[in-house]
């Protein structure tokens, strides 16, 4: 279960992330709500999958799966441009996600 936890966790780190960015400072007050609302419940599933696995590991994973579905969705709008290189680096980050589960 805190497995899953994390997982849902990290996706809202990324939904919190980008909500930031799109708040433009906190100035816009739909992308503000959301961001506040994310990231409260990414950090309380944070904490809560950290009651079974160890610290660096559900840090790595959380930070890893925010990064990599952040950049991701940011090449995809178009905000940020796509390369070979990005790819590839991203699906680094995502084999170390699913190592570190496995390595568990």
């Amino acid at each position: 279960m805190s497995w899953i936890v994390l997982v849902v966790s990290g996706v809202l780190e990324a939904v919190w992330a980008t909500a930031l960015g799109r708040s433009e400072g906190f100035s816009k007050l739909t992308p503000t709500v959301v961001f506040g609302v994310a990231l409260v419940l990414s950090m309380a599933g944070l904490a809560y999958a950290m009651r079974d696995l160890p610290t660096g590991t559900a840090y790595a994973v959380w930070v890893g799966i925010g990064a990599s579905l952040t950049v991701i969705f940011a090449m995809v709008s178009g905000a940020e441009t796509a390369s070979l290189l990005k790819v590839g680096l991203i699906l680094t980050i995502v084999a170390s996600v699913v190592g570190l589960k496995l390595a568990h």
